[in-house]
């Protein structure tokens, strides 16, 4: 079946008690058992150990990254979490993407740097770059591409390769253009994470996170984690991502054909000094993104001439775009990383790895896109 289809069939069936097409939300604590042999005979116990509206997301998602297993967490940071406590231990070394989420760095740098894990950063946009920075101790490769917020991609297969080689897990944050363009364990790698905040809802209704496993031994690790350290999903906010899931590949579709176009607006524009979008034929590496994803997403970033001031008045003034920090609804967003999404990363690190003070991350909706760019227009007069 084609991806479309599977993302409004796949995970989910018909309610058997009352026929429902929607799965119910199963907002219960606990579940009777028949009898003490029958423990566990219909597969759930406590909510903390699976319920079974978050179980109808997570099985849908497996389908769609064609893993193997998902579990879902009450937030993005809980599945980065999740995966960095699961399978590293005091003395291994991490390798994680130079440019990533605030939230990722902030959690290595202030928390797991904090239990004897040695965490490098390395430009992973570069194989030989991360083969050099590869030990003997080196546990896990975690990468996120495209990266946020600078656009930088990752060659999934390389880095796959180079993880295998040295018997460690590779996890990509596939969040940005999630499963319908990009599948990282199709190229090799081991996990896909996804913030489903993002893509997956798309309509600014809840926080959420997933973690698709290639093979089921890391699955079952994985809902060890879950399960102990209780970082689950609500079944509310399952329930409303299933919904979400249904209409994703129709949303990216309009989504990143806006993106293209105001992309290159941005481009043509006197007063923008640098635009990065994968879609473009100027983007530094738009070859590696046409050759391991099927489409360009919706996250693109300019800077404006006349440096921060010029785009802080934009920011500050522009209208139908809304000043905030999430990404991938279906209103369209504007970010000012610096101060914002990546303000907890170190002033000298944000400038080494590209994320500049003038640096405005866009996050491109549903609206007409004729709109979208007008209201940019008068906002790049006004700056």
């Amino acid at each position: 079946m084609g991806f479309s289809t599977r993302q409004i069939h796949a995970g989910v069936t018909p309610d058997p008690l009352t026929g429902s097409i929607l799965t119910p939300i199963y907002q219960s604590t606990t579940y009777a058992q028949p009898s003490v042999d029958a423990y566990m005979s219909k597969g759930f116990s406590y909510s903390r150990a699976g319920n079974p509206t978050v179980r109808a997301l997570e099985n849908k998602i497996t389908d769609l990254e064609n893993g193997v297993d998902t579990t879902c967490y009450g937030t993005g940071m809980a599945a980065v979490q999740a995966v960095l406590l699961t399978f590293l231990n005091a003395g291994d070394h991490l390798l994680v993407s130079d440019v990533a989420y605030g939230g990722t760095y902030r959690f290595c740098m202030q928390v797991l740097s904090r239990f004897g894990v040695d965490i490098a950063f390395a430009d992973t946009a570069d194989p030989d770059a991360v083969r050099a920075a590869m030990r003997d101790n080196t546990r896990m490769i975690f990468s996120e591409t495209p990266a946020n917020p600078t656009m930088k991609l990752s060659d999934i297969a390389a880095l796959s390769d180079i993880a295998k080689s040295a018997g460690a897990v590779h996890c990509v944050d596939n969040t940005f253009l999630t499963p319908y363009y990009q599948r990282p364990l199709e190229l090799g790698a081991d996990l896909s994470l996804h913030s489903t905040t993002k893509y997956m809802d798309g309509h600014n209704a809840t926080v959420g996170g997933s973690v698709t496993a290639a093979n089921q031994e890391l699955g079952d690790a994985l809902k060890f984690m879950q399960k102990t350290a209780g970082v689950i999903m609500s079944p509310q906010v399952a329930w409303l991502t299933l919904q979400g899931c249904k209409t994703l590949s129709v949303r990216l579709e309009r989504q990143s054909a806006n993106a293209q176009a105001i992309a290159e607006y941005l481009e043509a524009h006197p007063k923008v000094a640098q635009v990065a979008y994968p879609g473009l034929p100027s983007f530094s590496q738009y070859d590696l993104a046409c050759s391991q994803a099927s489409g360009f997403g919706a996250m693109l970033w300019f800077e404006v001439k006349g440096g921060v001031a010029a785009g802080k008045r934009l920011m500050d003034n522009i209208e139908l775009w809304t000043l905030a920090e999430n990404l991938g609804s279906v209103e369209s967003l504007i970010t000012h990383p610096v101060t914002m999404t990546h303000a907890d990363v170190d002033p000298a690190e944000r400038a080494r790895v590209g994320i500049i003070d003038g640096l405005v991350r866009l996050s491109v909706g549903l609206e007409d896109v004729e709109d979208l760019i007008d209201a940019l227009d008068q906002a790049l007069a006004a700056a």
